[in-house]
C-alpha cells in the first residue's frame, strides 16, 4: 500500500498534535489538499532557544556631564505578559523606556523588541509597539472617538476596520456613552482609559505604560488595574509597566525587575523575591531622628535581627520571629536613649526587597533625579 505525501502528513500531524506538541486545524481547500495551521505551544524559536518580546544586553547610555543613566542594563521580558520595571527617580527607567521605543539610541549594548532591533530596525519596531506615556497624549479639544479615529488613521486603518476597531475599543473601556463629548470634560479616569485605547488602536505586540494611574484617585486606580489585568489574561499582549506604586507592581507584574543607578539590581516574580527575605520586617518610628552607628550599636547583640536601617525617623530591621523580637529590640532602644513612637511587623514588601538589593529603602532613593 503507497501513501501519498498529503497522506503521510496529515498522520504525522495528527500524532503531534496527540503528543501536545500544537494544535492542528485543517481547513479543506480542494480535493487532494490539506491545508495545516500550527498553533505553538511553546516559547522556543527555530533556533531551539527561548524567545523573549523585550530582550535587553548590557545597554549603557551617558549624558553630558558624565551622568550615566544606563550601566549595563539587561533585562528579558517573557511574551504574554505583565512586567514590572520599579525604580525610583533616577533609576534610569525613563532612558530605557526611550531607547525600547526607538526614541533614543544607547552608547552600547543591544535591544531586541518582538525580535525586532531598535537601532537596526526602529519603523518596524515602532509598528509592533503601543506606548502609554505618563503625560497624556488626549487631545482634549477632540471627543473620545475622534482621538481614536485620528490615532487609528496615523496607523493606517481606515473605514469599516477603523470604525470597527474604535467601537471595540470604546466598548470595552466603558467610554461607549461619552464617546462624542469633548475629552477635556472626561475625569481623571476616563482620559488614562483613552490615553490606553490609543495605545492599542493598531493592536500592538508589546505596550509601554508609564506609571498609568498616578494621579488617580484609588476607585479610578483600581479600575485600571482591572483594564491593565485583561491585556496580558484575555489578548495576549506583552506589558512592560514602569511605575513607582510597588502595591500596584505587586497585584499586576507575573514578574519584576527592580532599577538602581542604571542596572538590574532583583529580578523575579514578586513572591519569589519576597520569599528570599527570611522572617519579618519590623518597622519602628522613633520620637527623633537618630544616628544609624547608634541604632546599630544597639541592635547589634541581639539574636535573630538583622539588616538594621535608619532613615531620619524610620528605622527598619528584619527578624526571625518578629512579634518575639519586638520586647527586647525595644529594651535595647530605651537602653540606649533612643525613644520609639510606634513599631509595626509585616511580612516582607517590595520596598524590602529594594533596601535588601539597593542597601537604601525606595522613599529614601526617590530623592534623587529623574533619568
Amino acid at each position: 500500500m503507497e501513501w501519498s505525501g498529503e497522506e503521510i502528513a496529515v498522520v504525522v500531524l495528527a500524532v503531534l498534535g496527540a503528543a501536545g506538541v500544537f494544535n492542528p486545524r485543517q481547513v479543506p481547500a480542494a480535493p487532494w489538499r490539506i491545508e495545516v495551521v500550527l498553533e505553538l505551544k511553546t516559547d522556543m524559536g527555530e533556533d531551539g532557544k527561548m524567545t523573549y518580546a523585550i530582550e535587553v544586553c548590557e545597554l549603557v547610555k551617558t549624558y553630558p556631564g558624565k551622568i550615566r543613566a544606563l550601566d549595563g542594563f539587561t533585562l528579558a521580558v517573557k511574551p504574554g505578559i505583565i512586567f514590572g520595571l520599579l525604580g525610583p527617580n533616577g533609576a534610569g527607567k525613563s532612558t530605557a523606556i526611550r531607547i525600547l521605543n526607538t526614541l533614543s539610541r544607547p552608547d552600547s549594548g543591544t535591544a531586541l523588541v518582538d525580535g525586532m532591533d531598535v537601532t537596526r530596525k526602529p519603523g518596524a519596531v515602532r509598528a509592533r509597539i503601543g506606548c502609554v506615556p505618563q503625560k497624556s497624549g488626549v487631545d482634549p479639544e477632540a471627543t473620545g472617538r475622534e482621538n481614536l479615529e485620528l490615532q487609528g488613521r496615523l496607523h493606517g486603518l481606515r473605514g469599516r476596520e477603523l470604525a470597527a476597531r474604535v467601537d471595540e475599543l470604546l466598548e470595552r473601556f466603558s467610554l461607549a456613552q461619552s464617546a462624542n463629548r469633548l475629552a477635556r470634560t472626561f475625569s481623571g479616569g476616563m482620559q488614562r482609559k483613552l490615553d490606553v485605547a490609543l495605545g492599542l488602536v493598531h493592536r500592538p505586540h508589546v505596550l509601554f505604560l508609564d506609571e498609568p494611574t498616578t494621579g488617580l484617585d484609588p476607585e479610578a486606580r483600581a479600575a485600571m488595574w482591572d483594564d491593565i489585568a485583561k491585556l496580558a489574561g484575555e489578548d495576549g499582549i506583552t506589558v512592560l509597566l514602569t511605575t513607582h506604586y510597588l502595591e500596584e507592581a505587586d497585584r499586576l507584574s507575573a514578574c519584576v525587575a527592580i532599577m538602581d543607578r542604571g542596572r538590574v539590581v532583583a529580578e523575579g516574580t514578586p513572591e519569589r523575591l519576597k520569599s528570599e527575605l527570611r522572617g519579618d520586617a519590623i518597622q519602628i518610628e522613633l520620637m527623633r531622628a537618630a544616628q544609624d552607628g547608634v541604632v546599630r550599636a544597639a541592635l547589634e547583640r541581639l539574636d535573630g535581627v538583622s539588616e538594621v536601617a535608619v532613615e531620619g525617623r524610620a528605622l527598619r530591621a528584619r527578624a526571625d520571629h518578629g512579634a518575639t523580637a519586638v520586647p527586647p529590640i525595644l529594651a535595647a532602644l530605651e537602653l540606649a536613649g533612643v525613644p520609639v513612637a510606634a513599631v509595626r511587623v509585616a511580612r516582607p514588601t517590595l520596598d524590602d526587597v529594594y533596601l535588601r538589593h539597593a542597601g537604601r529603602t525606595f522613599a529614601q532613593a526617590e530623592l534623587g533625579g529623574s533619568r
